[in-house]
């Protein structure tokens, strides 16, 4: 079995350089009849939260290893630590337990939280736990830059990216083909997707011709399903790493908050008042699955999990999604002008495995990382429900049959960004939804910005904002 050649490698490898790797701190053992043991926590529980992530480890995952681990000389007792609790509250506690010197020697983080974590010294990069032979395993060259982005920081590698997703313009073909447009329409600009929401508006008066999530009642889902994609799409970000300067009242943040502007303003390409109910969003879903919305910015979740044909599977089952539903690449405002100098743009989330740095046995929990990550592995873990994987190999073999996720996997996620993993994050996210609101209520374009400028300034200090 390849996975078996590969770990014992890596273990050869890993227990050679016992003692000389990372920064000396963590003891290694020879290779000896002696059980090595490793903990791995994950906010994951049978009969309870994520239980399909839970059975998978419990199940396939550990018993697969030690018995790989044992065949290559080296017994392991994995003893998992699964938890079913809010995430903020499994946060809260890993830090404690790191923090105090403890934690788990493997285990899973959201990828927004990785910054956070190494600039608190509870992770480390994996070179410095493990040696550089972190950089020789061949799963990365499965895993597009773009993505390991997710488990990097300050450009050294903290983990291994879990799953992801990316962003994309849902719309109703039917309702296109009723208003002249293609069923295959692919908008070079943002004004291409602006002017379709006109004709829908023109041809189709009891259709809300484009939702965008804007507001503080839809939380995150405004800033990650809108807010952000759009300004990629404008060729800026919330953050800019190289600077290291949260962004304001730039051109790219008037140009995003202008589209909101255009959508719920006076021109009435949207509906305002959804935006302002804590259930608007499921509302919107519901009214898009009824063929009431023509267009919606969504994440692949919307296809999984809310238009699913399958019922046991969908918040709003339709029954003709895959002859319904078109998506189409969230356009740059110019041609070449979406972040990095792209055409298009996308934001993902996703989870990070990492290893603990205060492990005693850095080899092992290196062979267990890696051999969780493996192509075997993850198909495994996916159970009978494909989602997008960080790995290229698993997506082609289990996305083969679903169009929109192969689109997501092959050409959203190769131009997609992620959320700065920085702790005041969440704070400035909160301000940018707020932001986004005003203008859906009335306020100007370049007044929301410069009130944003004003509230990040009094988050991260006036010295870390560019204000254009």
């Amino acid at each position: 079995m390849k996975t078996r050649s590969l770990l014992a490698i890596a273990l050869a490898g890993g227990l050679a350089a016992a003692g000389t790797a990372g920064s000396g701190v963590f003891a290694q053992s020879p290779r000896s009849a002696d059980v090595v043991e490793l903990s791995l926590l994950d906010n994951s529980i049978k009969g309870g939260k994520n239980e399909r992530a839970a059975a998978w480890i419990e199940d396939d995952l550990i018993p697969a290893f030690e018995a790989e681990m044992e065949a290559a000389g080296t017994p392991v007792n994995v003893t998992f630590e699964g938890r079913g609790v809010d995430d903020e509250d499994y946060k809260s506690q890993l830090a404690l337990d790191l923090g105090s010197g403890e934690g788990p020697d493997v285990f899973s983080i959201d990828g927004i939280w990785v910054g956070e974590f190494a600039t608190a010294d509870y992770i480390a990069p994996l070179a410095d736990v493990v040696g550089p032979e972190v950089e020789d395993w061949d799963g990365w060259a499965q895993i597009t830059e773009a993505v390991q982005a997710n488990g990097m920081f300050d450009g050294n590698r903290f983990g291994v990216p879990q799953g992801t997703d990316g962003r994309v313009i849902y719309y109703n073909k039917e309702l296109f083909e009723q208003a002249g447009l293609p069923a295959d329409w692919q908008p070079a600009t943002m004004d291409e997707v602006l002017e379709a929401a006109r004709a829908i508006k023109e041809a189709l008066p009891d259709v809300t011709p484009m939702q965008l999530n804007g507001g503080v009642a839809m939380g995150e889902a405004t800033t990650m399903q809108g807010a952000l994609p759009l300004l990629a799409a404008a060729g800026g970000s919330v953050y800019d790493e190289d600077s290291g300067l949260w962004t304001g009242a730039t051109p790219e943040m008037v140009a995003m908050l202008d589209t909101y502007a255009t959508v719920y303003g006076d021109e009435g390409l949207g509906d305002p008042e959804l935006q302002l109910l804590q259930d608007g969003r499921d509302r919107s879903f519901e009214a898009f699955a009824n063929g009431e919305i023509a267009m919606l910015l969504e994440g692949d979740y919307f296809w999984r999990s809310v238009v699913n044909p399958d019922p046991e599977q969908a918040l709003f089952p339709m029954e003709n999604r895959d002859e319904v539903v078109g998506w189409t690449m969230i356009p740059a405002y110019e041609a070449g002008g979406a972040l990095g100098g792209l055409d298009g743009a996308s934001m993902s989330g996703g989870g990070v495995w990492t290893i603990g740095p205060n492990t005693e046995n850095a080899a092992e929990a290196w062979a267990l990382l890696t051999f969780m990550n493996s192509a075997d592995q993850v198909t495994l873990g996916l159970g009978d429900q494909p989602r997008i994987t960080a790995r290229d190999d698993v997506n082609s073999a289990v996305l083969a049959d679903d169009a929109m996720l192969t689109y997501i996997a092959e050409t959203v996620l190769p131009v997609t960004h992620y959320r700065p993993a920085l702790a005041e994050y969440p704070t400035v996210s909160v301000a940018l939804q707020e932001a986004v609101e005003a203008v859906v209520t009335g306020t100007s374009a370049e007044d929301a910005a410069a009130d944003y400028q004003a509230a990040v300034e009094e988050i991260v200090g006036a010295d870390a904002v560019n204000g254009g």
